[in-house]
């Protein structure tokens, strides 16, 4: 499921030049403590733990969809960026 548009900074660009989707790359981290941290790159701030790589992408992957929902609300975006597409790159699946 991947879209053909990416999100882009909201200073740089005007929210009607979105096209018709949103894709996002998480990024996997696990902390020392056992947790798993998963982070959307291109959206500030969406970070979140999770006990195993699943929970972790699947509470990122819910607050990106709840950040970019907002930004509908508020106009911020067009509600085709509800279109939204993640990605994990070949070289995070690859870590257990």
């Amino acid at each position: 499921m991947f879209s053909t548009g990416t999100l882009r900074s909201r200073a740089a660009v005007p929210p009607w030049e979105y096209d018709e989707g949103v894709n996002l790359t998480i990024d996997l981290d696990r902390e020392e403590d056992g947790r798993w941290i998963a982070e959307a790159l291109e959206l500030p701030g969406v970070m979140c733990y999770g006990q195993t790589r699943d929970e972790a992408i699947s509470n990122a992957e819910r607050l990106a969809i709840e950040i970019i929902a907002d930004r509908i609300a508020h106009g911020e975006l067009p509600s085709s960026a509800l279109g939204v597409a993640f990605a994990i790159p070949d070289e995070q699946m690859a870590r257990q």
